[in-house]
């Protein structure tokens, strides 16, 4: 495979990106959005490409990715887990929780197990803290999270 023309076709995706948000009150959030969905995270060299269409610093891009938790510097995984760190699911053993599966897994935050089948996150509220612990699984949320209900939702993402 030729990688030239890949490159090329990524900078042509992400030129398009650009000029398909440009207009927008606050382009950036937009297009780093749109990008994450075209490539699953955002590459690196894109924050120069978007820091000059928007005439911003590569700094201030990279400033926007890192503060926002939900942008990846790396692919995720084939399932995403994340877990909800809000005050009323530690309240209800989130915590204890999230330490057991990411024992299982093998991995902490932000992290991808071995085999690319999930990547795992924290997210700091689902809206379910009547129901907590929670958490989301390729956007399908799950409440009342307990030992029991474990071994079921981590199979899942094995697959």
């Amino acid at each position: 495979m030729d990688t030239r023309a890949t490159v090329d076709d990524e900078v042509t995706r992400i030129s398009e990106i650009i000029d398909h948000c440009r207009s927008m009150e606050g382009p950036m959030l937009p297009i780093l959005h749109k990008v994450q969905e075209e490539f699953g995270f955002i590459p690196e060299a894109t924050k120069q490409i978007i820091a000059n269409a928007l005439n911003l610093s590569r700094a201030e891009v990279h400033g926007v990715v890192s503060f926002y938790h939900d942008f990846r510097a790396r692919p995720a995984g084939r399932h995403v887990l994340k877990l909800c760190r809000a005050e009323a699911c530690q309240s209800m053993g989130g915590e204890p929780l999230a330490d057991r599966i990411k024992a299982r897994l093998g991995i902490d935050w932000h992290e991808t197990t071995p085999d690319g089948a999930v990547t795992l996150e924290p997210v700091y509220c689902l809206g379910l803290c009547a129901q907590a612990p929670a958490a989301m699984l390729d956007g399908e949320v799950y409440a009342r999270l307990d030992d029991d209900c474990l071994p079921d939702m981590l199979a899942e993402v094995r697959i």
